[in-house]
C-alpha cells in the first residue's frame, strides 16, 4: 500500500488493514511524520512531536498485533493528544508558557485506555492557552492554521487536534470540550467531533479549565472512527469523582443507516439573528435529507438561548480563576526570575506566565467570586444553568435529538477574532448550552461555503444517549455521499 492510500484510510480502515497484513503500524507511523515533514511548517498543528517513541512504540504494537495481543480496531494506529491532557514523560503544556518545562509523571485515563487499545502516540496538539479561546490564536507557541484554508483559523480550543486530523498529520485526535471546543474547530475544519454526556470519559489528567463542564472527546474522519474512538476512551474511573459507571459504551453498535422515526426537533432560536445564510442553508439541506430519509422534523422554540453565553463565561471563569491558582511558580513550571520575596514571585510568575486571555477570565472569575458579587453573578448563573438544563429536558420528552448549526458563521480569517474578545465569544453560542446541561453533542460536516470552507451539522442529544447521535450522524454521512 503506497503512502497516499495509506494516509486517506480512515482510523478503523488503517486498523482492518494493519490486522489484515496489508500494512503494518510501523508504516502507518512513517506516513504520518512524513505528512508531518511536509506540511507542518504551513499548519503548526502540533507543540511536541514524538518521533523517536513513536516509531519505536509502532513497532512494539505491530509485534503485539502478531502475536494476536491486540485486536482491536485502533490497535497501530497513530493519535494525536490535545495538550491539556497529561501524559507520562512527554512535554504537556496547555500551550502556555507557564508549563513550558512541565513533563507529567502520570498520564490521563482517556490517553492509558488509547494505549491499551494499541494505539499510538504521535505528539501533542496546540491549542488556545488553557483551553481559553475559539481559535487556536491565544497558543503561546504560535497559531494553527486552517488546512481547507490557511489564512483561517482552525477553531478552537482544540484547533491543533482539528487540524491534525484534516492535514492528515494523524488518524484521529482526542480533544476537550469546555464550551464547543471539540465541535467547533471539526466544524471549521471539515471533521467529525463529539463532546460525550458529562462524566462518560475520565477526566483525571486533563488539566482543568471550568470542571463543571469540561468533557474529553473525539475528533476523526468519520463517524464510524468517532464510534470507535468513544467506545475506547468511555470508562468508569474512581479517579474522577465526576465519572460514571455506563453498561451501554458499544457505540459502534448504533453504527446503523436508518433513522425511520427519529423525532428530530429545529430550535428557531439557533436560525435567528447573526447566523450567515449560507450555514442557514446548508444545515437546514442536511435536515431535510434526514426527513426524506424517514426522520420526523419539527420546528420548536428552546428558550434560554440568549441566556447562555453569560451564564457560561461566569461560571467558566469563576472555576478557571479557582483551578489556575496553582500555577504559582512554586510547585512545577515556570518561575519567574529575580523576585524579592514569595509574594514578587507569585505576582511576577503570573503575570509573565500567563497571556491576555488566560488573565482577563481568571480577573473576570475572581470577580464574580467576591464577596460583593457571588449572589448578583456567579448564583444567579448557576440558577441559569438549571433553567437551561429543564428546558431542554422538556425538549427530549418530544425529541430524539435536537438539530442546528454548530457556529454562526464558517471559520474567519486569522487576527479577526482577536480584536473584540466579545465577537469572539459570541461565536460559542451554538455549542455552550449543550456543555451546561452536560449533554452529548456531535459536528458533522455537511458542505462548504462560496469560499470552500466547512460548514458543521449539530447534532444535540439527551443525557446518555450518544447511540441516538451516532446513528443519525451516520446516516446523514452516509446518505450525503450517496447524493
Amino acid at each position: 500500500m503506497d503512502k497516499k492510500q495509506l494516509l486517506s484510510l480512515s482510523a478503523t480502515a488503517l486498523g482492518a488493514a494493519i490486522k489484515a497484513g496489508e500494512t503494518t503500524a510501523v508504516e502507518a507511523m512513517e506516513a504520518v511524520l512524513e505528512q508531518i515533514e511536509a506540511r507542518e511548517s504551513t499548519y503548526h498543528c502540533y507543540v511536541t512531536i514524538e518521533r523517536e517513541s513513536a516509531l519505536a512504540k509502532a513497532a512494539a504494537v505491530q509485534g503485539k498485533i502478531e502475536a494476536g495481543e491486540l485486536t482491536g480496531p485502533l490497535a497501530g494506529v497513530p493519535v494525536a493528544i490535545k495538550d491539556n491532557l497529561c501524559t507520562e514523560g512527554v512535554l504537556t503544556t496547555c500551550s502556555s508558557k507557564i508549563l513550558e518545562n512541565f513533563i507529567p509523571t502520570f498520564s490521563s485515563q482517556a490517553f492509558l485506555n488509547l494505549e491499551k487499545a494499541g494505539a499510538v502516540l504521535v505528539g501533542k496538539t496546540n491549542m488556545d492557552e488553557f483551553a481559553m479561546g475559539s481559535t487556536t490564536e491565544t497558543s503561546y507557541y504560535g497559531v494553527t492554521r486552517n488546512p481547507r484554508n490557511p489564512e483561517h483559523v482552525p477553531g478552537g480550543s482544540s484547533g491543533g487536534s482539528a487540524a491534525a486530523v484534516a492535514a492528515g498529520e494523524c488518524f484521529f485526535a482526542l480533544g476537550s470540550d469546555t464550551g464547543g471546543s471539540i465541535r467547533q474547530p471539526a466544524s471549521y475544519c471539515g471533521v467529525v467531533g463529539m463532546k460525550p454526556t458529562y462524566g462518560t470519559v475520565s477526566r483525571y489528567g486533563l488539566i482543568a479549565y471550568g470542571s463543571s463542564l469540561d468533557q474529553i472527546g473525539p475528533l476523526t474522519r468519520t463517524v464510524e472512527d468517532c464510534a470507535a474512538v468513544l467506545e475506547v476512551i468511555a470508562s468508569h474511573d474512581p479517579k474522577d469523582s465526576t465519572s460514571i459507571k455506563r453498561e451501554d459504551t458499544d457505540f459502534t453498535a448504533a453504527l446503523v443507516k436508518d433513522v425511520t422515526g427519529m423525532r428530530i426537533g429545529i430550535p428557531r432560536d439557533y436560525f435567528g439573528e447573526g447566523l450567515d445564510p449560507e450555514v442557514k442553508e446548508a444545515v437546514l439541506r442536511a435536515a431535510e435529507l434526514l426527513k426524506e430519509n424517514g426522520a420526523i422534523l419539527e420546528e420548536f422554540d428552546l428558550s434560554l438561548v440568549e441566556y447562555a453565553i453569560p451564564a457560561y463565561y461566569t461560571i467558566a471563569a469563576a472555576e478557571a480563576s479557582s483551578n489556575l491558582e496553582r500555577f504559582d511558580g512554586i510547585k512545577y513550571g515556570y518561575r519567574a526570575e529575580h523576585a524579592e520575596g514569595l509574594h514578587q514571585m507569585y505576582k511576577k510568575t503570573r503575570s509573565q506566565g500567563f497571556g491576555p486571555e488566560v488573565k482577563r477570565r481568571i480577573m473576570l472569575g475572581s470577580f464574580v467570586l467576591s464577596s460583593g458579587y457571588y449572589d448578583a453573578y456567579y448564583l444567579k448563573a448557576l440558577r441559569v444553568k438549571a433553567m437551561i438544563k429543564k428546558a431542554f429536558d422538556q425538549a427530549f420528552e418530544r425529541y430524539d435529538c435536537i438539530l442546528g448549526p454548530v457556529a454562526p458563521t464558517t471559520a474567519p480569517k486569522l487576527g479577526e477574532s482577536l480584536v473584540d474578545p466579545m465577537k469572539m465569544y459570541l461565536g460559542d453560542i451554538d455549542t455552550i448550552s449543550v456543555n451546561l446541561a452536560g449533554l452529548p453533542g456531535i459536528s458533522v460536516p455537511c458542505g462548504t461555503d462560496s469560499r470552500g470552507l466547512p460548514i458543521g451539522l449539530q447534532l444535540i442529544g439527551d443525557c446518555f444517549q450518544e447511540k441516538k447521535l451516532i446513528r443519525a450522524a451516520y446516516t446523514y454521512e452516509q446518505v450525503s455521499q450517496d447524493a
